[in-house]
């Protein structure tokens, strides 16, 4: 059961003594828990109603502690449940009201992705998403799916399956389209993301391989760091590439 964290209180609003922060502020809050997060992210989830920062009198965002945890909210919703942001938007009114909500307990949700019996090598194949379900996760009709495939973007196996990676990079497909990306435009990007997936296999394949247990499960580990890194240096060298700062 889930209670709004403010005990109640309608997004939008701040107490007389509530510091207001800038989205800036808000984003380098928020990216501890949600790296991925974007101001971006931000101002389109302020677009769907999600939530509603006062302005200053010179037009710019200025969110309270309550707007950023509505934020925080809405984010594990996509993150933990896989809620779309109808269902999101929803239980964000039950809690206005005071009601208590049941989200899908995440144990429950892992079971969808994981294998069941505890080996190894089934905690790390993650079972697949029906196309519909990718579908209504990621918001989409069955039209842009089917361009996002023609463009490598997507890839489904040959069950048709599509792992849990795939509602995150339909959702970034989806954000980057609004500022008039198209999935063409977007090709470089996943090539780029395949040689980087090349060279972490290089290092991690003989781990793998080993016959120690222990040293199998360090190449997990080791799989997982390295992909961190790669995205943390992809967006430091777009960064410094445009001369922009998020924060």
């Amino acid at each position: 059961m889930l209670r709004t964290p403010t005990g109640g209180a309608g997004h939008g609003t701040a107490g007389p003594g509530d510091r207001l922060m800038s989205i800036g502020a808000v984003l380098a809050r928020l990216r501890d828990e949600f790296p991925e997060v974007t101001i971006s992210k931000i101002r389109f989830l302020e677009a769907e109603g999600l939530v509603e920062p006062r302005r200053s009198p010179s037009g710019y965002r200025k969110f309270s502690v309550q707007d950023v945890e509505r934020l925080a909210l809405v984010l594990r919703m996509q993150r933990d449940h896989y809620l779309p942001l109808k269902v999101i938007r929803e239980q964000l009114d039950a809690l206005e009201r005071g009601e208590q909500i049941q989200l899908p307990v995440q144990g429950a949700q892992r079971e969808l992705f994981e294998g069941g019996d505890g080996a190894e090598s089934d905690r790390r194949t993650a079972r697949r998403l029906g196309r519909a379900e990718l579908l209504a996760a990621a918001e989409v009709g069955e039209e842009d799916l089917a361009e996002w495939e023609s463009y490598g973007l997507l890839t489904a196996d040959a069950s048709g399956g599509y792992d849990a990676g795939s509602v995150t990079v339909a959702r970034l497909v989806c954000e980057l389209g609004r500022f008039g990306l198209e999935p063409r435009h977007l090709r470089a990007m996943k090539a780029s993301a395949d040689r980087d997936a090349g060279l972490v296999e290089q290092i991690v394949t003989p781990l793998r391989r080993h016959r120690n247990p222990q040293t199998r499960a360090h190449a997990e580990a080791t799989t997982r760091e390295l992909a961190a890194l790669s995205v943390r240096l992809h967006a430091a060298l777009v960064q410094s590439a445009l001369g922009v700062r998020l924060h």
